[in-house]
């Protein structure tokens, strides 16, 4: 039997001592919800846009001022819950949706895994619509132009829309970003621009990066990857156990061809014709029937047969099938 002075000692100690502190001197995790400010968050995404600009030939200016409206600097739901920064909407999506209140009640809107994808798809979506093809043939530094074609174009039904990016630009003044060489981001605290890396942490914190399996994405239905610095076709080949020739078959280049950091590389035979909805594309200044053919997914040969009068260089404004 338990003796009656240590039993009072115990229940002292285990159960009437813990009720007489106060809790006040209790630490309780704090719970509250953290907002990025305009400024975190153009500080966060910068490098990506600087990237894209490099990849794509949007103004950096222009896809950070897009952000910033159309995600709430961060904030808004799809930005939270979607990781969606630039109000995509599902059209042909394939992969995730949410739902949300736009124009009408409970359009369906694209799902990201990250934010950094959000930024790829963004640039893919203008790069592939025909309605935006103009838009390419504008200077990568004439912010304004591209702030009145997007509004022209219908990215967005606020009749504000145009000068609501200028205004953003100029009073953050987003048009440094348009001047930047791409290695001058390389190596600051923002999520990467090299594919394959992710940064993790929150603005304010301690960022850092670590190398993860390189994202695979789609166009029209065939898989691919971005280069990174330091890729050949053979280290790809090796990384997705294929063949040199293979790979650069899939992508209609050389054996022994060259790859550039940004590259798209198939790791799939590409398809015969574009995506539905995507009749033609209007080429712009320097782009080549490859570079076309690498953009929409759709193989070389058959890009040719689709259009037998243009050569492989065609002139700016070219009309090119692509089904």
């Amino acid at each position: 039997m338990l003796n009656p002075s240590l039993y009072k000692a115990f229940c002292f100690i285990f159960c009437i001592l813990p009720l007489s502190v106060p809790t006040s001197a209790i630490p309780l995790p704090e719970v509250r919800e953290r907002t990025l400010s305009r400024e975190q968050y153009i500080d966060t995404y910068k490098g990506i846009a600087v990237g894209q600009m490099h990849r794509y030939g949007i103004p950096a200016s222009i896809i950070l001022a897009q952000g910033c409206l159309e995600s709430g600097n961060g904030n808004s739901r799809l930005a939270r819950e979607a990781n969606n920064h630039f109000g995509i909407k599902c059209h042909d999506w394939e992969g995730d949706r949410i739902h949300h209140d736009d124009d009408t009640l409970q359009e369906c809107f694209r799902k990201y895994r990250t934010a950094e994808d959000s930024y790829y798809d963004h640039s893919e979506f203008l790069r592939t619509r025909p309605r935006y093809s103009n838009l390419f043939l504008l200077d990568r530094t004439d912010y304004t132009s591209w702030a009145n074609g997007l509004k022209q174009a219908g990215y967005a039904t606020n009749p504000r829309y145009a000068q609501l990016l200028i205004e953003l630009i100029e009073q953050y003044d987003l048009h440094q970003y348009d001047l930047l060489p791409l290695q001058d981001t390389i190596g600051e605290q923002t999520p990467a621009v090299r594919p394959g890396l992710f940064s993790h942490g929150f603005p304010g914190e301690d960022v850092f990066s670590i190398d993860v399996v390189r994202r695979i994405l789609q166009t029209n239905g065939k898989r691919y990857v971005l280069s990174a610095p330091g890729d050949t076709y053979q280290s790809l080949a090796a990384e997705y156990r294929l063949f040199r020739r293979e790979l650069t078959r899939f992508n209609d280049v050389a054996p022994d061809a060259g790859l550039a950091a940004g590259e798209k590389v198939y790791l799939e035979r590409k398809a015969g014709r574009g995506e539905r909805g995507e009749a033609s594309w209007s080429s712009v200044p320097g782009e080549s029937l490859s570079d076309i053919s690498q953009r929409f997914g759709i193989r070389l040969q058959s890009l040719r047969k689709l259009n037998p009068g243009v050569t492989d260089y065609p002139p700016a404004r070219t009309v090119v099938r692509l089904r």
